[in-house]
């Protein structure tokens, strides 16, 4: 693998296993609703495209559902306001990543934080599991007009940093994460144990399946 001058890092399903206080916040969501409860086995097939998706497939029980607009819009600021209340409850870090994080550091690798997730609990995420200052970039689901897998954000990080995306890798857990990466011109490494609607990602073709993300020491050393 090429040596990179940037690193970019997806969040939920990469770096955090977010999904017990995902499927918390749904199912309280559902309750209130008077819906029956998902359960964190549904959640985790449906995440990682952003909370709007997930609150559609919560309120159809399917991952392709689409609910009303007069179903959806009460339900997700219901949602939002649980989730704000657990973002980082139950949340935590995949064995292996905070040891990558600080070899990054140690490196001075360029280092930003891309995902779909809405900002408003990216960030406090991300703080709460004391990592957010390994970033010098966060980019957010609503950071920009669009997410991934379209590539703008991971090029907008590339143009931030003032490095060539051909220089630069992705590290992610889903196939946006390898569309926006292949669209952007970047290496793109993907985690074994991340959320990808049920599928090997694998079989989306990444350059390279790690089970830690701490095994890119090695691989970059």
């Amino acid at each position: 693998m090429q040596r990179p001058d940037l690193i970019l890092i997806d969040v939920d399903g990469t770096l955090v296993d977010s999904v017990p206080d995902l499927a918390w916040s749904v199912d309280a969501t559902m309750q209130e609703l008077s819906l029956p409860p998902r359960g964190e086995a549904a959640v985790r097939n449906w995440v990682g495209n952003g909370i709007e998706k997930l609150v559609h497939r919560a309120l159809t029980n399917d991952l392709n559902g689409m609910a009303s607009t007069t179903q959806f819009e009460p339900a997700l600021e219901i949602f939002k306001k649980h989730y704000a209340k657990s973002t980082s409850k139950r949340s935590f870090l995949y064995p292996g990543v905070l040891e990558a994080l600080n070899w990054f550091a140690e490196q001075n690798f360029n280092l930003g934080c891309v995902t779909n997730k809405a900002q408003a609990f990216t960030e406090p995420l991300l703080q709460d599991l004391g990592i957010y200052d390994k970033f010098k970039i966060i980019v957010s689901g609503d950071s920009l007009p669009v997410k991934k897998p379209d590539p703008a954000p991971l090029l907008h990080v590339a143009d931030f940093f003032s490095v060539k995306p051909e220089n630069s890798l992705m590290i992610g857990d889903s196939i946006s994460d390898v569309k926006a990466s292949r669209a952007a011109g970047f290496q793109i490494v993907c985690m074994s144990y991340g959320y990808n609607h049920g599928e090997d990602i694998s079989l989306a073709k990444p350059d390279l399946v790690l089970d830690r993300m701490d095994e890119l020491i090695t691989l970059l050393t």
